[in-house]
């Protein structure tokens, strides 16, 4: 047993000849090591909890692929676990993966409830928020700042000349993709010295269809925009959609900008000016930090806010 055991744990000290006869023997009895055994003798499972919110979106794909890239690297296999942004399904998920035994968890959701709160805190493995973070900064995470992503976008179609800017926004229940980016929204209006207008801001449900009902409604208004910020690439694409199809076009009658900056917004026609998160990195980045803390290192920071940047392309024109 325990020459079986070096051989398949890559341990030097076996003669070839004896190495040769482990894997033969391996091969005709189509043995593979079991890791659960292996896991209540060590102590760890080399393995780690993802939940992501919605896991046909593109832009938590990118997210999951930078966890990947990295758990790879450390030799950490992934249980990935779709939560639908609903808080008893994250509950749920989140208990189920810790009764599997994790070394570690990435948490990628909406807002980080009390009853979150009361789940890591029964945790016995460390846990890493990522694509969004908990009010206190209890909890290590990974993100950007989204409110200044917003006011980024907006102020850069004010300094365009827009005037009458509306915005397709997230749940505000929702602390990042919606009340912090409908935040900078407002914030950027004031800095600006215009005042906000409630019938200018239409609730979505970050799906492409919410896109297209609040331009139906823009159009509608007596004045309507001559400017769309969305919360994200997939409204702000039903947005544009919806601009076409009423006759209308982009950028020449309404300007439209997001923030996320999938591969989507370079997809579309004309190509989406956005404020680009980067997604990959900021799975990259809370695999590694989840590393470190699962092996006990030094953490320097563990409330990482990553840069943004806009990315210019044909959605947006002055006025």
């Amino acid at each position: 047993m325990a020459t079986v055991s070096r051989v398949v744990n890559n341990n030097p000290n076996v003669k070839p000849a004896t190495r040769k006869k482990v894997y033969e023997a391996i091969e005709r009895l189509g043995y593979r090591p079991n890791a659960v055994a292996r896991g209540l003798a060590s102590k760890k499972t080399t393995t780690v909890g993802v939940v992501i919110p919605d896991i046909s979106n593109a832009i938590f794909a990118e997210v999951a692929r930078g966890i990947e890239d990295i758990a790879n690297m450390y030799h950490y296999n992934i249980i990935l676990c779709n939560a639908d942004k609903k808080k008893d399904k994250e509950i749920r998920v989140i208990n189920t993966l810790l009764e599997k035994q994790v070394d570690g968890l990435l948490f990628m959701g909406g807002a980080v409830t009390e009853e979150h709160m009361q789940a890591f805190k029964t945790a016995n493995v460390p846990i890493v928020l990522c694509a969004t973070s908990d009010e206190s900064g209890q909890i290590p995470s990974v993100d950007i700042n989204h409110e200044e992503a917003a006011y980024d976008a907006v102020k850069s179609l004010l300094d365009q000349g827009h005037t009458r800017v509306a915005m397709i926004s997230g749940t505000l229940q929702d602390p990042s993709l919606g009340y912090a980016r409908y935040q900078g929204y407002k914030r950027a209006l004031e800095t600006a010295g215009i005042a906000y207008d409630d019938t200018l801001v239409r609730i979505g449900n970050y799906r492409y269809e919410s896109g297209t009902d609040a331009v139906n409604y823009f159009i509608g208004l007596d004045s309507r925009p001559t400017a769309i910020f969305s919360a994200t690439d997939e409204m702000a694409i039903g947005a544009i959609h919806g601009i076409q199809d009423a006759g209308l076009k982009v950028p020449a009658d309404i300007s439209v900008i997001s923030v996320d900056n999938s591969r989507m917004a370079s997809m579309v026609r004309p190509q989406l000016t956005a404020v680009a998160q980067p997604m990959y990195d900021i799975g990259a980045v809370s695999m590694r930090l989840l590393t470190k803390l699962m092996k006990k290192e030094n953490v320097d920071h563990s409330k990482v806010v990553l840069p943004h940047e806009l990315v210019v392309r044909q959605s947006v024109r002055g006025q």
